[in-house]
């Protein structure tokens, strides 16, 4: 998958779980379209992501 983090033996990407959450937010129609997808893999898929974006509080100023 061109070095792209894949979830467990799917061949499936994170980026393609995350774009699928995005596209069938009700998990019912997500696994129909997905029927080999599990629970755990998209949470998987969440927790990588989160990793991977990091957090970084930008402290703001009040103008005077």
């Amino acid at each position: 998958m061109n070095g792209q983090p894949c979830i467990r033996d799917l061949r499936l990407t994170v980026k393609r779980v995350l774009e699928a959450l995005a596209t069938y937010p009700d998990r019912d129609e997500l696994r129909r379209e997905y029927p080999e997808l599990e629970d755990e893999d998209i949470r998987q898929a969440l927790a990588f992501a989160s990793a991977m974006i990091g957090d970084e509080v930008i402290e703001l100023r009040r103008s005077a």
